[in-house]
């Protein structure tokens, strides 16, 4: 089902699909990709939004820097000084996260309203970002899948093709309260990851794979998240032609399940600390389990490769699935 939710200052609309199957409803907005609500019951059998998102188009317009919900690229994460080099070229991004570049710029592709088609179960979103949008080389032409699957669980998936080289990068920037509200710090996580990649001041990787042993970052036996994370685990499976599960989320005092599954090779864990008062949550308020390749990997090559060529396709794909615990 699509509705119109709002219009952008420019005129543009901007439309609301609502998907629903086996007792859980995602509602996935044109602008940016996101992902507003996902609506599961809990042990209660209540029905709560297990997401951090806005009412209206205007929060999301009006407070676009926490990425509630949203698609994020050309590339996701940072990208060391804002430059990286391909074929002996040397690239300059928008600065927009200190020296660096995230997300893809202030322009990326969660401030853009995609194009939408049904799809079986879901909604395919669709764009093309021309050559230069953002500083980065390359027409993309670029899709991304959101389907519930028999059970319920959320599958979004990308494709994107190029006529030049490129790097691309996407993942999706849920946050998630399994609670419905309050903090998530109670929520106890297990992620199948035995390194992570360290980062400087600026968070960006020093290029090593420290072991989680013995450190607060060992989460290989399900324990509470706390605060105080922004950081990449490198992923035992690394990457896969099919979503491998890879983590799983639980909220002790609802019941609620999340368990995650992907192609990719990393996971960034980022706990909300920097949620301000200008929103209505609090630092805390959510988890965000993003899917990806490495943080500044055009610019490591020791890193698994993010660049995309003329005749090759990006393809990603991330599972969320819902349960209950008693």
């Amino acid at each position: 089902m699509s509705e119109l939710f709002g219009t952008l200052s420019d005129g543009t609309p901007v439309h609301r699909w609502t998907l629903e199957r086996a007792g859980v409803r995602v509602r996935v907005l044109t602008y940016g990709g996101i992902v507003q609500s996902v609506e599961v019951p809990g042990r209660d059998g209540q029905v709560v939004d297990v997401v951090l998102g806005f009412p209206d188009l205007a929060g999301y317009v009006a407070h676009p820097e926490p990425y509630f919900g949203a698609l994020v690229g050309r590339y996701a994460n940072r990208i060391g000084g804002a430059h990286f080099p391909l074929d002996e070229v040397t690239y300059h991004l928008e600065p927009n996260n200190g020296p660096n570049s995230l997300h893809g710029g202030s322009g990326g592709f969660d401030k853009r309203v995609w194009d939408a088609e049904p799809v079986g179960h879901g909604v395919r979103l669709t764009r093309v970002s021309p050559h230069g949008e953002e500083g980065f080389p390359g027409r993309l032409e670029v899709s991304a899948t959101y389907t519930l699957d028999e059970g319920g669980a959320l599958r979004i998936a990308y494709e994107a093709v190029t006529d030049a080289p490129t790097v691309v990068n996407l993942t999706h920037h849920t946050y998630w309260n399994l609670s419905g509200s309050g903090s998530a710090g109670g929520h106890e996580l297990r992620l199948d990851a035995s390194r992570l990649t360290p980062v400087d001041a600026d968070l960006i990787p020093t290029g090593e794979f420290a072991s989680v042993e013995g450190t607060r970052f060992d989460f290989r036996q399900a324990r509470k998240v706390g605060a105080g994370y922004d950081h990449n685990f490198v992923l035992d499976k690394g990457i896969s032609e099919t979503p491998l599960e890879i983590a799983e989320l639980y909220d002790p005092a609802s019941g609620r399940v999340l368990t995650v599954a992907t192609t990719e090779p990393g996971m960034q864990l980022y706990t909300a600390d920097h949620l301000d008062d200008s929103l209505p949550y609090a630092p805390g308020d959510g988890i965000a389990l993003e899917t990806q390749h490495f943080p500044d990997s055009p610019n490591r090559p020791e890193f698994p490769s993010t660049e995309l060529r003329p005749g090759g396709v990006y393809r990603s794909a991330s599972v969320f699935g819902f349960a209950v615990r008693d």
